[in-house]
């Protein structure tokens, strides 16, 4: 398995989230990448958290956005971090994470969050107002299409079917 390093990092360039996931490939919608339960990832504080179900995120080519598709039973379908455009390395995978959120439920409640968070760090970080319009127009994109379009219908189905197929590591 080809391992890619996943990193969020804030708009100081501060680590926010890093991990290591497992590569599923690439198609027009991006490159996807998987984290098998009993993965760890690192949040900001240094901390570590285990995984505790399948997932796959897909990181698009050129977009303000990056999206978590949990396995069942967790009751977060889709998780979809508002970023800046991915930038992509030799196993790796870097982006800005710009804290809107938004969250599709298993019961298909869409819930935006952390907006505070957002109005606070475009002070904080002092965003240019294309990044803050950029990452508004994005958001609202992202709750328009996040529960009828692709890649958040079905694509994602595949890559997860995928990363189940791999056996645990040890």
């Amino acid at each position: 398995m080809e391992l890619v390093r996943t990193l969020f990092c804030k708009y100081d360039g501060r680590p926010h989230r890093r991990l290591e996931s497992i590569n599923l490939g690439e198609d027009d919608h991006g490159l996807w990448t998987g984290s098998l339960p009993g993965s760890r990832a690192q949040r900001a504080d240094g901390t570590w958290v285990t995984i505790d179900h399948h997932r796959v995120r897909l990181f698009p080519h050129g977009q303000w956005w990056s999206a978590l598709f949990n396995d069942t039973p967790h009751p977060t379908q889709i998780y979809c971090d508002i970023t800046m455009p991915a930038e992509f390395g030799v196993n790796s995978v870097t982006t800005i994470d710009l804290d809107l959120d938004i969250r599709l439920l298993r019961d298909g409640t869409i819930k935006v969050m952390d907006e505070d968070e957002f109005h606070t760090h475009q002070k904080l970080y002092n965003y240019p107002p294309q990044v803050v319009a950029t990452a508004q127009a994005t958001c609202e994109w992202v709750v328009a299409n996040i529960a009828t379009a692709e890649p958040f219908t079905t694509t994602y189905q595949t890559y997860l079917e995928k990363l189940r197929s791999l056996a645990p590591t040890a």
